[in-house]
């Protein structure tokens, strides 16, 4: 974060939780209760990151963003007492902040100021515990910082004047000059900054490539095991889902994106009927595209399962807007896998049975609670049922001698019936559609 000159922050007691303003702007074509549902999940957001949310959650209507302040000035002067009053040590904007709007606002209120963006981003840099995880979530934050590091200079460049140089000109580029603070020194750590962020960016996006290809290997290796997974708005209780299918002993918490690194759990789901099941990590409105994108190789196992189960939240008042989001994000990834479910989770919290209906709007759907168990058996038969849409039954003749071929039809599918006939065995079995071709190919 970039802070003015004049600005000063008194150290905050480390052992005690940070207090935070939270302020949010309803734009023109949104609604109040979506605009005051997002500001109640920017609380969550901020009571994960470890914050104590203090004062009203400030929320202003306007056509657009002011320029200064993203706020009106006397809004901000709101907030400015509000702080003073509840003795706060930063403020927290539900919506992105240029790097000027955020330095104004400090030099108004004497404080730190954050986005929505940046709370997430530290969310999941505190969260983040395997190797692949802090990668990606380090390259979201120095991709998050590049431009604003950028973007914060552009005022001094335009002081430069029309034929002057950029901010690391250096003088160069047609005789142009420098702006005036950004000579010498100052200018060479400005290019210094730039450069070193995106060699290390590009270094990040070298091991998450090799990750990925890790990753493909795998998933190579893993052709006769059905692949499903789990997707969903953060705390629809997916990783209870995976313990409730599978018997996993896996981490819960009743927490915005208490699941971060993709969790796969192998279980059987019927005889011959192999299954993996992957827990990702959960998506929310307004998440940056930098740590969508950062997190393409996690979340590709969803795009590379042949099943993938969408969970909800059907107690929740916004789960309609939650579907949508998710749908967004997977459409945004381009993941279009040959079976999606919707299972509708904690239905032991609804009052009305008829919720899950509504919010399925015609589409197929289980209804559930993973806590309960209530419901389970059904979406295991549902699975089964996917699977066997996706099987055929085929009669082979293979000679007794090729021991490994009839390994693998063992192997890999369901043997119905053997006969032989001289030196062959006619094995009728049912098999996976992608499988039987290539094991049909082998026959011929």
């Amino acid at each position: 974060m970039n802070y003015g000159k004049d600005t000063y922050f008194e150290p905050a007691d480390a052992f005690a939780p940070e207090r935070a303003v939270i302020f949010g702007v309803q734009l023109g074509g949104q609604d109040e209760r979506g605009a005051r549902e997002s500001m109640n999940e920017l609380a969550a957001l901020a009571g994960a990151a470890g914050a104590d949310v203090v004062g009203d959650h400030h929320l202003q209507k306007r056509h657009a963003p002011d320029p200064t302040y993203y706020i009106g000035s006397g809004k901000v002067e709101d907030i400015a007492a509000d702080v003073k009053e509840h003795e706060a040590d930063l403020v927290i904007f539900d919506d992105d902040l240029s790097p000027g709007q955020a330095r104004n606002i400090e030099k108004k209120t004497g404080v730190r100021a954050l986005d929505r963006s940046g709370l997430i981003l530290d969310i999941f840099a505190d969260r983040a515990r395997t190797r692949e995880s802090r990668l990606q979530v380090e390259l979201a934050q120095l991709e998050y910082l590049l431009p604003r590091l950028t973007r914060a200079w552009t005022h001094l460049e335009r002081q430069a004047g029309a034929g002057g140089a950029g901010a690391g000109g250096g003088g160069g580029g047609g005789g142009g000059k420098s702006p005036i603070g950004l000579r010498g020194p100052g200018e060479t750590q400005l290019e210094t900054d730039r450069r070193l962020i995106s060699v290390r960016i590009a270094h990040l996006k070298r091991q998450l490539e090799h990750v990925e290809r890790v990753r493909a290997t795998q998933r190579a290796r893993r052709t006769d095991v059905w692949r499903i997974a789990l997707v969903g708005y953060t705390n629809a209780g997916k990783s209870t889902l995976m313990r409730a299918i599978t018997g996993a002993d896996v981490f819960v918490e009743d927490q915005l994106f208490a699941t971060l690194d993709a969790t796969t759990r192998a279980f059987d789901l019927a005889q011959n009927k192999q299954v993996v099941l992957t827990d990702t990590v959960g998506f929310i409105r307004k998440l940056p595209h930098d740590l969508v994108a950062s997190f393409r190789s996690t979340l590709s196992e969803a795009n590379e399962a042949e099943i993938v189960l969408h969970v909800v939240d059907a107690s929740h008042p916004n789960a309609a807007e939650h579907i949508s989001v998710v749908r967004e994000v997977l459409e945004e990834l381009d993941i279009e896998p040959p079976h999606t479910i919707l299972v509708m989770n904690k239905m032991d919290r609804v009052d009305d049975e008829n919720i899950a209906a509504v919010l399925s709007d015609g589409e197929p759907y289980v209804a559930l609670s993973s806590t309960t168990g209530a419901g389970i058996d059904r979406l295991r038969e549902e699975l089964a049922a996917c699977i066997e849409v996706d099987m055929v039954e085929m009669e082979l003749r293979v000679p007794q001698s090729n021991g490994k071929l009839i390994s693998e039809i063992h192997e890999k599918g369901e043997v119905l019936e053997r006969t032989y006939v001289a030196n062959d065995v006619i094995l009728r079995t049912r098999l996976r559609r992608e499988d039987a071709g290539v094991i049909a190919g082998h026959v011929g």
